[in-house]
């Protein structure tokens, strides 16, 4: 045997069994005529112990081990004179009396150490040695104990995994697809599914009733944070329910893993309206871990004389509590941050809350005393709170307010990642018009359904039907989305022609749903979670490359592995694929 226990389990009640232990070398310390070396492996770490006076070659042969040498040992376990209490093997060691290497290593090009001096792209290029990291494997861990509660929680809920295809019909659902030339097909091509949506749909035309898969997806997108070419769903669908069935049941699987992996009952989830959401927050994925919801100000603010506020479709603004003692040079960095080409607002109007109740703006001379404090009335504020204003169009200065909301809360300290704060967002608009080709466009996908009571408006007032449509957010981010589908095939008829498909279109892309729907297809709906950025946020992490083992880069690249890269000439031959480059 390579091994009789593992470098992180041996303790007191230990003492005096002979083991044999393999992993790797942590690090190396002599101390007069001892050598000490820590050995680790998956589970913890384990001190080595060598001595000159028992055996003056095999500590020769100690001192020659390199940093992530494989070694196997086999020794005593003894009592430590100078315990470690950071660490589970903290109170005994091995008296080491055999010695094995079992690979030699080159010195790695970035310290193995939980703070390492590794940047990203050398982790990343060498990320079989960045995945040796504490901190790095413990992310690994909490996602696979995260998947094992999420099919624990959905098995209890009847709920059947399912696998559906990887290589299917290119269809349009928002993002690009990425695809696969088929051989045997010539001129024809797979997709990569951005989603299993119209397979778990026809899984409830089967019968299936509750189905779920922890599934890779695909999109070929512009990359970010919270974005991967390739990333992990949890999708569900259920048949004969409503929304409200839909919520509670995802509701539940979102306590039960935070109560299990995190210790943290969540409580119940608030719910609100797509509507206010953007009224209140400017965002459909509101962080409401704190407050500073916005204030409307159209009535007191405008028709003054200020120029920026009259021509203003909307002037709002946040009240930062407690603030008013920012600097000039805080209020000028706030004013750059939202003039940044990624917000794009023209400036930042601002008003301090004086201890004697005066208001002292940076817009003095186009209101009164009694007007600068009506505006401050509207915001309920009191001596010492700072008021930061803007005025634009209405749905441009709300996404713009909402990325100053959260910057001053960061600065504040109100985004704890401690904290959770859910929310259900609900009724989203069913479709979104589309400027550059004039033209509506699904707000989640062409399967969902709108509210019975809004039917009517497809032909009269598309921008105003409302979908039976929800989102999970917590901390500012949308964990999971889903609605209740459409199931009849007259109104998926409907719902194509609203989005510009003619009936030949429809039918090419999706005549195999259509004709499902006739067969006697149940009401259903469904959900999928972002699995990695649950895990992210579970981890207190920014970025969902850190709970994914092998990540792409942010231009989509394994720089690991160098792809994407090209193909031999009689690939492209077989595929009947020419490579034009301009």
């Amino acid at each position: 045997m390579h091994r009789t226990h593992t470098c992180g389990e041996l303790t007191l009640a230990d003492l005096g069994k002979t083991v044999t232990l393999s992993g790797w070398v942590q690090k190396s310390r002599d101390l007069g005529g001892m050598t000490f070396i820590d050995v680790r492996d998956r589970y913890g770490i384990t001190q080595l112990t060598f001595n000159a006076d028992d055996d003056a070659s095999l500590r020769t042969s100690a001192r020659e081990l390199g940093r992530e040498y494989v070694i196997k040992v086999t020794g005593e376990v003894i009592e430590r004179s100078n315990k470690n209490s950071k660490i589970p093997t903290g109170d005994i060691e091995i008296k080491v009396s055999n010695l094995e290497i079992l690979n030699a290593a080159k010195l790695p090009p970035f310290t193995i150490e939980d703070e390492t001096d590794g940047g990203d792209d050398i982790r990343m290029k060498f990320r079989y040695l960045d995945l040796r990291r504490n901190p790095v494997r413990e992310n690994l861990i909490l996602r696979h104990r995260t998947s094992q509660e999420v099919r624990r929680y959905l098995d209890s809920q009847h709920f059947l995994e399912v696998e559906t295809p990887y290589l299917i019909k290119s269809t349009p659902e928002g993002a690009r697809d990425f695809v696969v030339p088929s051989r045997m097909n010539s001129g024809e091509f797979y997709a990569l599914p951005q989603s299993p949506q119209t397979f778990k749909q026809l899984l409830m035309v089967s019968g299936f009733d509750r189905y779920f898969q922890i599934v890779k997806c695909f999109r070929d997108e512009d990359l970010r944070a919270d974005r991967q070419p390739e990333f992990t769903q949890i999708d569900c669908e259920m048949s004969f329910v409503e929304q409200e069935d839909v919520l509670n049941i995802f509701e539940g699987l979102a306590k039960h893993i935070f109560k299990t992996i995190k210790g943290i009952d969540l409580g119940s989830v608030p719910r609100m309206t797509y509507a206010d959401a953007m009224r209140l927050y400017g965002s459909d994925k509101p962080d409401i871990r704190f407050g500073m919801q916005f204030v409307e100000l159209n009535d007191v603010a405008k028709e003054k004389g200020f120029p920026v506020f009259d021509a203003a479709e909307l002037v709002v603004g946040i009240n930062a509590e407690n603030c008013a003692l920012y600097t000039r040079k805080q209020l000028d960095a706030l004013t750059d941050f939202i003039k940044r080409p990624q917000i794009g607002a023209t400036g930042l109007v601002y008003a301090r809350v004086n201890e004697d109740g005066s208001v002292k703006s940076s817009v003095d001379k186009f209101f009164s005393p009694e007007q600068l404090a009506a505006i401050a009335d509207k915001f309920h504020a009191k001596p010492g709170d700072l008021l930061l204003i803007m005025a634009g169009s209405k749905d441009k200065v709300r996404k713009q307010l909402n990325e100053l909301r959260l910057e001053v809360a960061t600065q504040l300290g109100l985004r704890n990642k401690d904290t959770f704060a859910p929310l259900w967002v609900i009724d989203f608009p069913l479709l979104e018009w589309d400027e550059d080709n004039a033209r509506y466009h699904a707000m989640h996908h062409p399967f969902t359904s709108p509210k019975p009571e809004d039917i009517p408006l497809l032909d009269t007032n598309p921008g105003e039907v409302r979908a039976n449509a929800y989102d999970f957010v917590l901390n500012g981010v949308e964990v999971g989305g889903g609605s209740i589908r459409i199931h009849d095939k007259e109104l998926q008829s409907l719902m194509f022609k609203h989005l510009g498909f003619s009936p030949e279109e429809a039918q090419k892309q999706f005549g195999f749903l259509m004709e499902a729907f006739t067969y006697g297809a149940p009401p259903h709906g469904g959900l999928a979670f972002g699995f990695d950025r649950l895990v992210s946020l579970l981890a207190g992490l920014d970025s969902i490359r850190d709970v994914i083992a092998f990540p792409k880069n942010n231009s989509g690249r394994d720089i690991m592995i160098d792809a994407p890269s090209t193909i031999h000439q009689e690939q492209l031959d077989e595929l009947s694929l020419k490579i034009d480059i301009k």
